[in-house]
């Protein structure tokens, strides 16, 4: 079965907006995993907007299953990683003012400042995953760095299957993610993949997507929540996924 974490960062959106600690963020991940989630992820960027650094520390604490920390790998965030010691680290390119990520790594351009980074976190026994597009080329150069897993931008597959009207269109979306999912099993990559998988779509990318490992998703499964209940809508996912 692929494993589902949930990334809480909408969370912590939510509480942020009124200046108190409500919802509170450590009983929410505490909540989730006592739905069925087998992992938490957070995603803290430089100005805090959503999960502080604070909320990072305290959540090693809290969290009992799988502890996923998402970032690019500034020296303010690697020292975050390293006091913590998560499970996992997931390295992602973004600028300190994107909105949300919006490109996968370029582990050609990057490749000696990823090996550099990625050392520095598996000397610590901490398990390290790279953000990349689904390009054969990037994920084969991806396994030069020394990295345990990659993380697949999954962000055209969801747009193009949501226009997808043919079974022909929702192949040409999953296309390019089934090859990268090839590539990687051949250069002995772990897979994971996140950014707008929904309930909508998570199944179809499960069952084209060979050893798919975890998927990591924050806005539609709380946005989905909304409407359908945090504790139904996690089983939802957990019954897709398996």
């Amino acid at each position: 079965m692929t494993k589902l974490s949930v990334n809480i960062n909408k969370i912590a959106t939510l509480r942020n907006a009124r200046g108190g600690n409500v919802p509170n963020l450590l009983t929410v991940a505490k909540d989730i995993e006592e739905f069925g989630a087998q992992g938490i992820t957070i995603h803290p960027r430089p100005d805090e907007r959503h999960i502080r650094y604070a909320d990072a520390r305290d959540l090693k604490n809290i969290v009992t299953t799988e502890y996923n920390i998402e970032g690019n790998p500034n020296q303010k965030f690697i020292e975050l990683v390293l006091a913590i010691k998560p499970t996992q680290v997931t390295l992602v390119p973004d600028a300190e003012d994107a909105i949300t990520s919006n490109a996968g790594w370029d582990t050609i351009k990057h490749q000696d400042f990823l090996k550099e980074v990625i050392q520095t976190f598996k000397s610590n026994n901490i398990r390290t995953s790279i953000f990349v597009d689904p390009i054969s080329t990037i994920i084969e150069h991806a396994a030069k760095t020394g990295t345990d897993r990659i993380e697949l931008y999954t962000e055209s597959y969801a747009h193009n299957y949501s226009l997808a009207t043919t079974a022909e269109e929702k192949e040409a979306a999953i296309a390019p993610f089934t090859k990268a999912a090839l590539t990687a099993n051949s250069v002995g990559l772990g897979i994971n993949a996140g950014h707008d998988l929904s309930l909508d779509n998570i199944r179809y990318f499960k069952e084209n997507v060979p050893n798919l490992l975890e998927v990591s998703i924050g806005h539609a499964l709380i946005c989905e929540a909304l409407y359908l209940g945090i504790d139904n809508v996690i089983n939802m996912y957990l019954h897709k996924l398996k």
